[in-house]
């Protein structure tokens, strides 16, 4: 990869890694719909413009049923979720559990998708994948109810991100990324914005609960996502991908660092079975027969709804 690739790859891995600290902060002043209210309307006054510059809302005319399906399960749902979630469990927990979306893509596609069959490698990964989550749930939050409920949400919202990858796949694989983030963020932001009103704190939140919501929606969100695209076009989608496997121990780390959050043996356990199952179970199938269709490339496993190419989540 080129020097730009790699600054762009490094910054990613960082940039996503961090946004779970963001909201794990913000989260403690304010409600999750302010929160995730903020973060969207943010990434919809960045993306907005440009999408209509570039005429990226163009391919979504007669398919706004789909979009607003789109947008709740990748965006309303899982930000909702997953902010709620952190009121109750650790973000570096937060983001390992998201991490296991790979292995609920391969579940949900061995039901609706017909051209994936999981055996060998792939299967002992999913078998991998599923032992890590339940490592971090059954060890780390035993006796929890509230860590129990919490990681259920978090949970939750990775079975939503795995449903919009399907959906993308199957309704919206032709229409531009920057259209379906721009709009999933304004639909999101609409539909959420009389809670957020309702939920709204008397008196102003700190500065650094204000500076972690403004950093979810411009850095995080908006600025990630057009840094993702050229890192897409200068290294290509697979290499691309291999950011979902660094964020977590990202996030990880700062939470331990910055948050004083428990790095237990669970913790160091479960990452590193999700990490395995993951790569493991989003390998592309060794053999196919000439029906199968080609073969995946590398990388071809970590997907997310508004990639052009199989990658990393778009909306974390």
């Amino acid at each position: 990869m080129t020097r730009r690739a790699w600054a762009l790859f490094a910054s990613m891995s960082v940039v996503w890694g961090i946004s779970y600290l963001f909201i794990k902060v913000a989260v403690e002043e304010v409600s999750a719909p302010v929160v995730v209210v903020a973060r969207t309307a943010i990434a919809a006054a960045v993306l907005v413009p440009l999408a209509l510059r570039r005429r990226a809302f163009d391919a979504l005319r007669g398919r706004v049923k789909i979009v607003v399906l789109l947008s709740f399960t990748h965006v309303t749902g899982p930000f909702l979720l997953i902010t709620y979630g952190e009121v109750h469990i650790s973000s570096s927990l937060t983001a390992l559990l998201i991490a296991a979306q790979p292995i609920m893509i391969a579940l949900i596609a061995l039901k609706v998708d017909a051209s994936e069959r999981v055996t060998g490698p792939r299967a002992v990964g999913l078998a991998v994948g599923l032992g890590g989550v339940g490592t971090l749930v059954g060890f780390d939050l035993t006796g929890d109810r509230l860590g129990l409920l919490g990681a259920g949400m978090v949970l939750l919202a990775t079975f939503g991100y795995a449903c919009a990858t399907l959906i993308v796949k199957r309704h919206l694989s032709d229409v531009p990324p920057l259209g379906l983030v721009a709009s999933t963020m304004s639909i999101t932001t609409v539909v959420l914005l009389p809670l957020a009103v309702a939920t709204a704190p008397d008196a102003m939140p700190s500065a650094e609960a204000t500076g972690s919501l403004l950093a979810l929606g411009l850095v995080c969100t908006a600025l990630a996502f057009l840094a993702f695209y050229q890192l897409i076009a200068d290294a290509g989608a697979g290499r691309a991908a291999l950011i979902t496997y660094i964020n977590p121990v990202v996030a990880v780390a700062l939470g331990v660092l910055v948050l004083d959050e428990k790095l237990s043996a669970s913790i160091a356990a479960g990452t590193a079975l999700i990490l395995a199952g993951s790569w493991m179970a989003t390998r592309p199938a060794s053999a196919r027969t000439p029906a199968d269709g080609p073969a995946g490339r590398p990388g071809d496993g970590p997907v997310s709804p508004g990639t052009p190419e199989p990658a990393s989540p778009a909306a974390q």
